[in-house]
């Protein structure tokens, strides 16, 4: 996995979960819905990359 992609894919992650939190915390229920769509971008983006890695090998 390359350094950068994977750690966009992280950092997605982790914007995605603090999104969600304030959210559900704050009762905003679009925040909290696009927090799961940042933390889904970057599943799919770690996904992708751990694809690639295992093809490489």
């Amino acid at each position: 996995m390359s350094a950068g992609e994977k750690a966009k894919a992280k950092t997605e992650q982790a914007q995605g979960k603090a999104q969600e939190a304030v959210g559900r915390a704050t009762g905003n229920e679009r925040m909290e819905a696009q927090g799961r769509t940042t933390q889904s971008k970057g599943d799919a983006r770690e996904a992708k990359e751990k694809t690639k890695d295992a093809f490489k090998h």
